[in-house]
């Protein structure tokens, strides 16, 4: 994603969402700028969230071949409802819950306009269609009073947690990445890419509740019994020549999945080429290696290695503490610091 300000994002992410900070160092490509890695205290795939600081850029907005909001899990939804209470009582509107049919969602946005949701773990991908059949056929629209226009708004602001929330209790924990929702203009053809160069799979043929003329297709990681944890990816289907995204502060750079080693992110990256898409060559990132490609609207993708890890140049238990720099940068380091505005511990 893009921030404005890394000091502003390190404390909402990190205050207010309590997520922790993993790892602080610079845009690799650009070390003028901050890279600020956020998950749980190992930084375990699908928990992570990353920022670049590029406060030079004009704000941006989701369109086509862009992401339209992220969505972190929470167990229940009385969890959710502290979330909601925690982040009103620090000044963050919040909406919703509302009942997706899958899911119970609020939303917010972050200090630079970045749309995220929180969603609760169930009642799940299962409860209107057979386990080993989801994404088989088109659901119905949802009943009418859980679409806009027809749903009692006034009584849904009015859910809340009754009792102020100053600390983060353990039943609100964060459980990291539980969607993530972009846009495109061709579901079918999306359905096509996903699948055969990720072997994603179609889960939920669904309407956006919000705009009930919109399809919303769901993909993830799905063996035909279960859909696999922070493997869920929905994409918003806009009319044709709906209008495309503009990168930039509040916006989500690019979206990347897991590699679990450095031969399986080979041959992903042989896969892709053998699907005719083109693809980087691997990159080092220190704390893991990178390839990029791009879906058919535009969206930026990674694959990325599980290790080496953000263990490998600290401590696990102080891990985001200190500015770390790849060992090529090293030389550069008096220079990197003087240009970057103090974050503070």
């Amino acid at each position: 994603m893009v921030s404005a300000n890394a000091g502003r994002t390190l404390a909402f992410y990190r205050e207010v969402l309590g997520v922790g900070l993993v790892k602080r160092t610079v845009n690799f490509d650009d070390p003028s700028s901050y890279h600020l890695y956020f998950g749980d205290a190992t930084g375990a795939p699908g928990t992570i969230l990353t920022f670049f600081e590029w406060g030079g850029l004009p704000s941006g907005f989701p369109g086509v071949g862009g992401v339209h909001h992220l969505a972190l899990g929470v167990a229940t939804s009385d969890a959710q409802l502290k979330w909601k209470r925690r982040l009103e009582d620090a000044g963050t509107p919040v909406s919703g819950p509302y009942n997706r049919g899958w899911f119970r969602s609020i939303y917010f946005t972050d200090p630079d306009g970045q749309i995220l949701e929180i969603a609760t773990r169930g009642p799940g991908y299962a409860v209107d269609e057979a386990a080993d059949a989801l994404g088989q056929r088109e659901l119905p629209p949802p009943p009418d009073a859980e679409i806009v226009g027809e749903r009692n708004e006034a009584a849904i602001e009015r859910l809340t947690w009754p009792e102020p929330v100053p600390t983060i209790t353990a039943d609100m924990a964060l459980e990291g990445i539980h969607h993530i929702s972009a846009i495109t203009t061709d579901l079918e053809r999306l359905d096509e890419f996903y699948g055969a160069a990720l072997g994603l799979r179609l889960v939920k043929k669904s309407f956006n509740q919000d705009h009930p003329d919109i399809k919303h297709w769901f993909w993830a990681s799905y063996d035909g019994q279960a859909v696999a944890p922070h493997s869920a990816l929905t994409f918003f289907g806009w009319p044709p020549r709906g209008r495309p995204t503009k990168p930039g502060v509040g916006q989500t750079h690019h979206i990347a999945f897991r590699a679990r080693t450095a031969d399986d992110q080979l041959a992903f990256r042989a896969h892709l080429l053998e699907l005719g898409v083109p693809v980087s060559p691997v990159m080092d990132r220190t704390y893991f290696t990178s390839i990029y490609f791009r879906d058919p609207d535009g969206l930026l993708l990674e694959v990325a290695t599980d290790g080496p890890g953000f263990a490998i140049d600290e401590p696990p238990g102080r891990l985001g503490q200190e500015l770390r720099l790849p060992a090529w940068m090293d030389d550069q380091r008096d220079a990197i610091v003087g240009a970057l505005t103090p974050l503070g511990a």
